[in-house]
């Protein structure tokens, strides 16, 4: 079974200024149109089976499941840090819903007012608590009405030593240890966060007694910070609008502002350049070969036709060249949109060059990739240092085109390339059917 004839796949897709100029709301808007669309049977180019939503919650088979996209974005796109981001947020989402009420109540829901305030520059100033969290707080230093600590010079929340320090405690040093490198992170989180914060001008420091707010300096440093490991593509407006919502509140609303930009670029751009990526069956010095033999074979469909015409040769024999232009023709066509006809004989694809390397099976290292991208790791989307870099450009070219293969689960997949493998045979068959015709149009030369 294939698509319409008239299918064509996914076009190319970059970050243009216009894209760039769209406020929230209208990102927002198109976020909503791809969802309703996606819906439909086709979009773009894209089947419903291949969607965004069903990828990202795991409905398809390799080679397009959410590691693919993962890997893709990572190696190909060097834009990871978008997925990754938003996998967290959708995560961060549901363990916010699962928390109870009084903790809920702690952060308050950033509202579109708010967020409106600050991105015009006009910081709120902090309001009352909410009844439900002043009777949380009720008791302590951090309510309403609650009297203000004078400065002190030792720190009420340190403990003082039992001992001295010629008699510490060993036991206490080996529990410090073990705490050193958890304790040295977190420091190093909200360092980075404080300064973000700084740097954007905050009055105050945030509330700490929010939930989830020490995972939310870790964001901070990690994605949202300058300079970051794993920073977003944001602006300075929305930069500093997500840190002033961070700065009062945990609630995932706090990130409305970026997880739009986010959203948005991954659906229209990183999306629909992964779905075409993927209808390549084969890598890029086997594309450049399957272009080769295709010109080839036009180019000895024609010498040939030339060579019968120029004859004494009858008209019937300028047909016999026709098999050179059909299957030049149509070799050249699909080999233009990424495919090779052979490994599509086969229903085959080529390995990647991060696939071929992996000392580990395919779907326990991917999903290995997978869970460590979605969490706030302080490493880089950096592959220069991985292993399989070298060894792959060691391998000469005749060995990666001929690398080794693997059987293509997705069906919507392979029926888009059932699709591009019948419009190239039919283009090849009218093409060549054209070219032999004129041929046979043509008088003999009778030179020979």
């Amino acid at each position: 079974m294939v698509y319409s004839l008239s299918y064509r796949r996914p076009s190319r897709q970059t970050s243009s200024s216009s894209s760039e100029s769209l406020n929230g709301d209208e990102k927002q808007k198109s976020i909503n149109d791809s969802i309703t669309s996606g819906s439909s049977y086709m979009s773009n180019g894209i089947p419903e089976a291949l969607s965004f939503d069903r990828i990202i919650s795991g409905g398809v088979c390799p080679p397009c499941t959410v590691r693919d996209f993962m890997n893709y974005l990572r190696y190909i796109e060097h834009s990871a840090e978008n997925l990754q981001f938003f996998l967290w947020y959708r995560d961060y989402c549901t363990r916010w819903a699962n928390l109870p009420e009084s903790e809920r109540a702690l952060a308050p829901v950033w509202t579109v007012e708010q967020a409106e305030a600050e991105v015009a520059g006009n910081q709120p100033r902090p309001k009352r608590l909410d009844p439900q969290v002043a009777a949380v707080l009720k008791g302590t230093d951090f309510a309403d009405g609650a009297p203000k600590r004078t400065a002190d010079k030792t720190d009420p929340f340190v403990t003082p030593n039992k001992t001295s320090e010629e008699g510490r405690d060993p036991m206490s040093d080996y529990a410090s240890s073990m705490g050193d490198e958890t304790q040295a992170s977190s420091t190093m989180h909200h360092s980075v966060a404080g300064q973000a914060f700084d740097d954007a001008g905050m009055k105050w420091k945030p509330f700490t007694l929010q939930p989830y707010r020490d995972e939310v300096d870790r964001i901070i440093s990690v994605y949202i910070a300058s300079d970051g490991p794993r920073e977003l593509n944001l602006s300075a407006r929305e930069r500093q609008a997500v840190l002033h919502a961070l700065q009062n509140t945990t609630h995932p609303s706090a990130f409305r502002s970026i997880i739009t930009t986010v959203e948005y670029s991954l659906r229209k751009q990183a999306h629909p350049n992964f779905v075409r990526w993927t209808i390549c069956n084969g890598n890029r010095p086997r594309v450049i070969f399957a272009r080769g033999l295709g010109v080839a074979g036009i180019v000895g469909g024609l010498v040939a036709d030339l060579l019968i015409t120029l004859s004494h040769a009858s008209r019937p024999w300028r047909v016999i060249p026709f098999l050179g232009w059909f299957i030049g023709i149509a070799t050249l066509i699909a080999a233009w949109k990424g495919m090779c006809v052979v490994l599509h004989g086969l229903h085959h694809r080529h390995l990647r060059p991060w696939e071929l390397f992996s000392d580990e099976p395919e779907v326990t290292a991917n999903e290995k990739r997978v869970s460590e991208d979605t969490f706030t790791s302080q490493t880089t989307n950096s592959f220069e240092d991985e292993p399989w870099v070298p060894r792959y450009k060691k391998r000469n070219v005749i060995r990666k085109i001929f690398d080794r293969q693997i059987w293509i689960e997705e069906p919507a997949l392979r029926q888009i390339q059932d699709t591009i493998f019948l419009q190239a045979v039919l283009a090849g068959f009218l093409l060549s059917c054209l070219a032999v015709g004129i041929f046979c149009a043509v008088p003999r030369g009778n030179f020979y």
